[in-house]
């Protein structure tokens, strides 16, 4: 279940516990289309047949496709009302831990730190770890930081 807040009471919320997203599956098709957008058509995304023999045993997804899927599973669990617009606005922090296996379920978990203002806007900083499922280490550790303008 989603936290619901104005842009208001983000710049005062402190530390939240945002709990976390669904899972959502990985396959080769979105990792061929990340691929073609970027051109990084190295053989460990894009060659079954090479990536079987490979040291993960198959394709992984690009480290930032993963990275990229951060923001639309955030939004299902932080909603700000009355938000016109969210910036990404950089990286503090940013860990690739674990390669995602092509067919593989992630899920983000992810919290709150803080939030101040800046500009017009409400700056914030959140913790995300990006889970596979059925594995102990995350795909990903870091913290984001967000622009958001009521």
């Amino acid at each position: 279940m989603a936290t619901h807040m104005t842009v208001d009471e983000l710049r005062e919320a402190g530390d939240v516990d945002l709990g976390a997203s669904d899972w959502f599956t990985i396959d080769q098709t979105r990792i061929d289309r990340f691929a073609d957008a970027t051109d990084d058509h190295q053989w460990i995304h894009t060659d079954p047949e090479r990536a079987a023999q490979g040291p993960f045993g198959g394709t992984v997804a690009h480290g930032y496709l993963t990275l990229s899927l951060i923001p639309g599973l955030l939004a299902e669990m932080l909603v700000l009302d009355d938000a016109r617009m969210l910036v990404n606005y950089g990286i503090d922090k940013l860990r690739l831990t674990s390669p995602v296996p092509s067919g593989s379920r992630v899920r983000a978990r992810a919290r709150l730190l803080d939030a101040q203002s800046k500009g017009d806007g409400v700056l914030h900083r959140v913790e995300v770890t990006m889970e596979i499922e059925g594995s102990e280490r995350p795909a990903l550790v870091g913290t984001m930081l967000y622009l958001a303008y009521a």
